[in-house]
């Protein structure tokens, strides 16, 4: 059973995981019978949220805070223990994103920053934060901000923002005559910025006709397990993605992935029953099938490794200490020994360049194009296997090694719902 109403922190139906009990329904209610763990990216995305929404409160909802104000609260953020200072161009890139769009109506538009938004009308005790609502005349924008660098998310048939403009419209749907409404995602650590605009009636269509019924199933956690893989017809991973805290221990998926080796096995022989070298077609076959197999043999140690750590007990497995390198208890004193010595500081120290990412952060905008800019490259990615219906050209075929996995094959670097 699930935690009660009082427990949680969150929405059994929340729009983050929107992904997961939309399509797979029981996994809400199951995914609640395991403790939360917040992971150390949790701390820091909340912490960058935080930082999101102090700037946007003085640009737009405190527009009386004061300088000596905004510096208090910011230093006090900045005194966490999960800061660092990269954080304040990535935010301040969130901030000039939300910007633009305020700045670009004729007239003062409405905003709200970290609104708690309630879409309950269409899954019950359905409720998130919204990062951000503009909405002026009749168009409306769904703003959230991204801190994660892991997988690039699109605003395009996003079920967690449309959630949240459901919620925003059931909000101020009586305040304002809302027509449009356009999600934006900034996600400036990839960096990945996106958008998508439908029309509030498809917007509205979509909460009663496809959310409510499963909505209704999830909340009683009801309905059929669907393991995410190709076979099910969308290639994308929900349950690794929506970070489904059942994801090792799910044994639908167990069953869903083990069940690839009734096709390589004689049942009455008890043995390999194919050609020793796989086709080319059965190759891509097996691909498409067993493509999320090694993320969830991953998850599965991870689980196991998880209980051997807390003092629990799987049977056949053990933790042992792993390798491990060796480093200086003090390497100021170490390094102050040496040069007292008299060894050179310049064996001693590597001299390099930072990051181009940091070195951005240190030239202002209006001089990047002058300083920067002529010496910027982009190298080609190297080859990497993608299903034939991903959105991605495909790269061009029959190239050298070099070409492939680096070499002098850079180039200048140029200016429905689901």
């Amino acid at each position: 059973m699930g935690k009660k109403k009082e427990e949680r922190e969150h929405a059994l139906l929340s729009a983050s995981s929107a992904k997961k009990w939309l399509y797979c329904t029981p996994s809400a209610v199951l995914e609640d019978s395991i403790p939360d763990e917040e992971s150390a990216y949790a701390k820091e995305g909340t912490l960058a949220h935080s930082i999101c929404e102090l700037k946007l409160s003085r640009l737009f909802t405190d527009k009386n805070m004061s300088e000596r104000t905004y510096k208090g609260r910011l230093k006090k953020l900045q005194a966490d223990e999960m800061y660092q200072p990269e954080m304040e161009g990535f935010t301040d890139e969130y901030a000039d994103y939300v910007s633009a769009i305020a700045f670009s109506f004729p007239a003062t538009p409405f905003v709200a920053v970290e609104k708690r938004l309630d879409y309950s009308p269409w899954a019950p005790e359905g409720f998130g934060t919204g990062d951000c609502i503009i909405i002026y005349g009749k168009d409306m924008h769904v703003i959230d901000f991204k801190y994660g660098k892991g997988v690039p998310v699109s605003a395009e048939g996003n079920p967690q923002m449309a959630l949240y403009g459901l919620g925003a419209w059931h909000e101020y749907g009586m305040l304002f005559s809302v027509e449009n409404v356009h999600f934006h995602i900034v996600q400036p650590r990839i960096p990945n910025n996106s958008s998508w605009t439908t029309t509030l009636e498809g917007l509205l269509r979509w909460g009663e006709l496809f959310v409510k019924p499963r909505a209704a199933l999830a909340y009683k956690g009801e309905g059929e397990f669907r393991p995410a893989d190709y076979c099910n017809g969308d290639r994308t991973n929900y349950c690794k993605e929506g970070f489904c805290k059942a994801y090792g221990r799910c044994r639908a998926t167990a069953e869903k992935n083990m069940a690839l080796m009734k096709d390589a096995v004689d049942p009455q022989k008890d043995a390999i029953r194919k050609p020793d070298l796989l086709s080319n077609s059965e190759i891509g076959e097996i691909l498409k099938r067993a493509q999320f197999l090694k993320d969830w043999v991953n998850k599965l140690e991870a689980c196991a490794l998880s209980e051997l750590v807390r003092g629990g007990d799987v049977p056949g497995w053990k933790i042992v200490e792993g390798r491990s390198d060796r480093q200086l208890s003090d390497p100021d004193k170490a390094f102050q020994g040496l040069l007292a010595a008299g060894y050179d500081e310049a064996v001693l120290y590597n001299r390099k360049p930072i990051p181009l990412t940091e070195l951005e952060k240190l030239v202002p905008k209006e001089q990047r194009a002058e300083l920067l800019a002529p010496y910027i490259t982009k190298p080609k990615g190297k080859p990497k296997l993608a299903p034939e219906d991903d959105k991605r050209p495909a790269m061009q075929t029959q190239v050298s090694a070099e070409e492939a996995f680096g070499g002098e094959n850079s180039y200048k670097e140029g200016g429905p719902w689901r």
